[in-house]
């Protein structure tokens, strides 16, 4: 058995310093094009004409478009208002629109598609159709399960999600309820439930919105096509404001923000669109590459770029990325771009072979507390699997490991109670001046930075973190993330007063332009695209979750494997890639690793061509805690405890019940194993579900154990949380109050 490459300050390669929030403004048009390599010039210079630029991951997409906009208003070669950049996610547009103020080009309009469009929708619409834009229905799940109700369907909470999601590709896809059925046999597409219960839920569901005078978000596109396609006049009007337009992700482009495009363009060319066929993993939601493939045939006179250097992989990274890439078929896959590496050499990226899942839990928060004792940064790591069902053994496993940890679109920076009170505080004491004397005084000479950390000072920020990785750790993170933003933004703008940094504070918010907070991220693959990290780990690895059980066609089959090229690009230096034999501890090892891996990972033949040097990476079978692993393996298979079925969810597993069994939980037990946690908690300064998860104490308050052989085989009760916790458990199980204090870890 080889082990997993570990972090060492020999083998780490030297990274870049991370680029400056706030660098200087280029002093000139030329000034712009420093720093470009052969390839990104070409982008930024060509702005006459249809371009297309064909952008690998790491390649600095971003970089080229946003120095294209900037040279062409720099240069007076494009009016700033007269540009439309467009692109897939808020965090996104608000990134390119932070650039370009950082190069020069401030007044260029860059927004989502959603976000440009109702723009326009809010401002025509009393010329177009009279009186006020219908309020706009933000979340449509309950009105479609209403619409569901009239039609005597009866949905689930998944199936519900599913139809919704189906509902909003039929609507991207321009398909009409009575068009759904012949749509779905014409694209192959696999519905959730029958097509013509759908239809009926899909018609209830836009006669639900006609009637309570609401749109939703896919409707904002379609009523924008609509005024643009009948209203000639209007039409002229966005031509004379918008002229030259450009288009980032366009491999991720559906049918309906296309005709969108093309009603924006109303015939001309000033068009540039940056994409990566290899990267189209949204067709569930109607994205298409065809546009971004057929591009130089609807435009033959097109100026094509290739980026293919890749900046931000080792070549180690760089290489398993191809090889994947290089077993993949279809139409986007011959389109392929080979990466060139650009970075120093690092380490190989490890393939890890579990016995269960909470074992690759344990064992990858195990390689994760190594990595940051090392010296990377928690915020520098992520953990990416294919569903955001898998992350709750991840969540608890970080826990116990005292790593903080963040959940990938979960709550918004800018939404935070702490974030919303500290943007109060200065803009309070941008307002008060010269007439505050703790700014006049931490302030006195010129220090800007010094006077955000007066403001904050008084919320509690200290220079010093907080023990432990509860809600006290959390809230600092929050107010140092504005502390270094203040810094930066101090470097880069000398003389800049405390109100300048507020308006930066609101133009981020509104742009939802978040500044780095400590913590490793949870997410899903899907939503990892467009962020890297200096350490991934790539985990749930196996047939049937990559690719998932339901991706039967062989496109279906291709965007899986699109999707894990997606995880490998998004690694900077470090590389993680395991699974797990069985889902639960005891469970028959009837799972293998994904196919995608073949021909990858050692031991697993050659696939075409993708093999190489990435098979020197070692395999790590049972996890850092073998003993753990062995301990759990002798438990044999979960049962519920009332049904007596083998249990796989990992929710079900903690409960040692099926969830829809009969529950005998002793309520009082329940809450005061609630009220001993909270306890604990504020002891260690942690967040509660670091002593155990609400479901832990479920399972414990039903179990009711009086010994510790019976406590330690509730999950979520191991070895380290027996010894820690026990007495205080079976005390308060047994009606005693806890005699003891928490016991120290080794």
């Amino acid at each position: 058995m080889t082990a997993a490459p570990q972090p060492s300050s020999s083998s780490q390669p030297s990274l870049s310093p991370e680029p400056t929030e706030f660098p200087a403004v280029p002093g000139s048009a030329d000034a712009v094009l420093a720093g470009l390599d052969p390839e990104q010039r070409e982008v930024a210079t060509a702005l006459r004409g249809p371009v297309c630029v064909l952008a690998g991951a790491g390649t600095g997409k971003t970089r080229a478009i946003t120095h294209r906009i900037a040279y062409g208003v720099r240069a007076g070669m494009l009016q700033p208002g007269s540009v439309l950049a467009v692109t897939f996610t808020n965090r996104a547009a608000g990134e390119m629109r932070g650039r370009l103020r950082q190069l020069g080009a401030p007044g260029v309009q860059a927004r989502t598609f959603h976000s440009a469009a109702l723009r326009q929708l809010q401002y025509f619409w009393p010329r177009a159709v009279g009186g006020e834009l219908p309020r706009l229905l933000e979340r449509k799940v309950q009105l479609v399960a209403e619409a569901a109700a009239r039609t005597r369907v009866r949905l689930d909470r998944n199936e519900l999600r599913d139809v919704t999601g189906e509902l909003e590709w039929a609507k991207v896809t321009q398909t009409a309820p009575e068009d759904y059925a012949a749509a779905l046999a014409k694209t192959g597409r696999d519905a959730p439930r029958d097509p013509a219960e759908i239809t009926g839920i899909y018609r209830g569901y836009e006669q639900l919105k006609r009637d309570r005078g609401v749109i939703d978000f896919e409707d904002v596109l379609l009523l924008t096509v609509g005024v643009l396609q009948d209203r000639p006049d209007i039409a002229e009007q966005v031509h004379r404001q918008y002229q030259h337009f450009v288009v980032d992700e366009y491999q991720d482009v559906s049918p309906l923000q296309q005709r969108l495009l093309e009603l924006w363009l109303g015939g001309r060319d000033s068009l540039c669109v940056v994409g990566d066929a290899s990267q189209t993993i949204y067709s569930f939601t109607g994205a298409t590459p065809d546009h971004l493939l057929d591009f130089r045939t609807r435009h033959p006179d097109a100026t094509v770029v290739k980026l293919v250097r890749d900046y931000r992989s080792t070549p180690q990274v760089v290489h398993l990325a191809n090889g994947v890439l290089s077993q993949a078929t279809g139409r986007a896959a011959a389109a392929r771009l080979e990466l060139v590496a650009q970075r120093d050499a690092g380490p190989e990226p490890a393939f890890a072979e579990y016995a269960d899942e909470p074992a690759e839990a344990e064992g990858t928060a195990w390689h994760i507390r190594r990595l940051i004792d090392a010296g990377v940064a928690p915020s520098s790591i992520a953990v990416l699997y294919r569903i955001n069902a898998q992350s709750e053994v991840y969540e608890q496993a970080l826990a116990d490991r005292s790593v903080p940890y963040q959940m990938r679109g979960a709550e918004r920076f800018f939404e935070r109670p702490e974030v919303r009170e500290a943007g109060v505080k200065l803009r309070g004491a941008a307002v008060a001046g010269k007439n505050d004397a703790m700014l006049d005084e931490a302030g006195r000479d010129g220090d800007l930075a010094a006077q955000v950390r007066a403001v904050l000072g008084t919320m509690g920020w200290s220079a010093e973190a907080p023990a432990g990785s509860g809600a006290a750790r959390d809230r600092w993170e929050s107010l140092a993330a504005l502390v270094r933003l203040a810094e930066d933004f101090a470097r880069a703008r000398p003389g800049a007063a405390l109100g300048d940094l507020v308006e930066e504070l609101a133009e981020r918010a509104a742009a939802q332009h978040a500044p780095t907070v400590e913590g490793v991220t949870l997410a899903s693959l899907h939503a990892a695209k467009g962020l890297e990290w200096d350490a991934v780990f790539l985990v749930g690895l196996t047939e049937g979750m990559l690719p998932i059980t339901y991706a039967k066609t062989p496109e279906q089959i291709e965007e899986e494997r699109r999707l894990l090229y997606v995880g490998i690009t998004r690694a900077r230096v470090h590389l993680s890639l395991s699974w797990a034999l069985s889902r639960s501890p005891g469970g028959r090892a009837s799972r293998g690793p994904s196919r995608f891996l073949t021909g990858l990972r050692p031991g697993s033949g050659r696939g075409g061509g993708g093999a190489g040097a990435v098979s020197q990476g070692g395999v790590e079978r049972g996890g850092a805690d073998r003993g753990a692993a062995a301990r759990r393996r002798r438990r044999g298979p979960v049962r519920c405890r009332v049904c007596g079925r083998t249990l796989t969810d990992a929710g079900e597993i903690k409960l040692m019940r099926c969830e829809d069994c009969p529950s005998d939980m002793d309520e009082g037990l329940y809450e005061r194993l609630r009220d001993w946690r909270a306890v604990q908690a504020q002891q260690l300064g942690q967040p509660a579900y670091c002593v155990f998860t609400d479901k832990t104490l479920i399972a414990i308050a039903e179990a009711a154990p009086v010994n510790e052989q019976e406590l330690s085989v509730i999950s979520g009760v191991g070895k380290r949380k027996l010894d820690r916790y026990g007495a205080d458990v079976l005390d308060l199980c047994a009606g005693r109050e806890p005699s003891g204090e928490p016991v120290d870890e080794p």
